[in-house]
């Protein structure tokens, strides 16, 4: 081998060594970012094992008694209007534990939940320091108030899945018998799993305008494409509304369809807002050129 080919060697092995130890250096730095959200989370959720007791009565069981806020703003409602069925005088939920360190665990476990739930917003600040440098400087500007918005959509839906979707569909769900031989009896787990997934799936969802908004600067999502499937949209909201509603009334099911309209409304604006931007750049761009 010549002396060149043995210098061409060695200098493309050092780019190969340097771009590993780019990519190594880089997963060291997710990795403190990780470290550091999982510090947040495990405060959290000390801090909310050391307050069980009032957290479980009353934020956990909650949706489970007649006197929470929104069964009660459901009767003020039906009597201003006028109008049955909206009061909920009782809850049939009767819950049971089946094991031996159950109680421990759905101690453990429902503090977990709370506190990553809690350190959601530290998280997302964390992962986004992580990817910020990489962005170019336009890039940066285009996703300014990312976690902000991130948070506050995430709150709104957990906030919106907390009131409304989680005792709505507890009120339903344990009404609901196939016949007056079968007992509703709830193993606590199954209570807590329920109230945390619909919770936690409602702050999901929120999310939609964010995705919109990256799906948008991917070319992938259009508002075009959002304007034509509106209509299936909207019967997939009134199909989620009519089934949490604990009354068939069209007035109980618009109080919780009008947020998710709301909701698509708004991404629709965002994707547009996306594509008029686009369309800035690339007029920008052939001006220059």
């Amino acid at each position: 081998m010549s002396d060149s080919k043995i210098i061409k060697a060695i200098k493309d092995k050092g780019k190969t060594l340097e771009a590993e130890m780019s990519f190594f250096d880089h997963l060291e730095a997710l990795r403190w970012h990780l470290v550091r959200a999982s510090v947040a989370i495990v405060v959290f959720t000390v801090v909310v094992f050391y307050y069980y007791d009032w957290i479980f009565s009353t934020i956990i069981m909650g949706p489970s008694k007649s006197t929470f806020w929104t069964y009660r703003m459901l009767c003020k409602l039906g009597a201003a209007l006028h109008r049955d069925g909206f009061c909920i005088d009782n809850v049939n939920v009767h819950l049971i534990n089946t094991e031996m360190a159950g109680q421990f665990t759905l101690q453990i476990n429902s503090s977990l939940i709370i506190g990553i739930t809690l350190g959601v917003p530290y998280l997302i600040w964390e992962i986004w320091r992580f990817i910020k440098p990489a962005l170019h400087e336009a890039e940066r500007k285009a996703a300014t108030g990312f976690v902000f918005y991130a948070c506050i959509l995430f709150f709104l839906g957990i906030t919106f899945g907390y009131f409304v979707i989680t005792p709505m569909s507890i009120n339903f769900l344990s009404s609901y018998t196939v016949s007056t031989a079968i007992q509703n009896l709830f193993d606590i787990d199954s209570y807590i799993s329920s109230v945390a997934t619909l919770t936690l799936a409602t702050g999901v969802v929120f999310q939609l305008p964010i995705l919109v908004y990256i799906l948008a600067n991917l070319g992938i999502m259009t508002p075009k494409f959002m304007k034509e499937t509106r209509r299936y949209a909207i019967v997939v909201i009134l199909i989620i509304a009519a089934v949490v509603t604990p009354t068939p009334d069209m007035l109980t099911m618009t109080v919780v369809s009008i947020p998710l309209f709301v909701l698509y409304e708004v991404s629709i604006v965002v994707a547009g807002l996306v594509e008029k931007r686009k369309i800035k750049k690339e007029l920008e761009f052939n001006k220059g050129n």
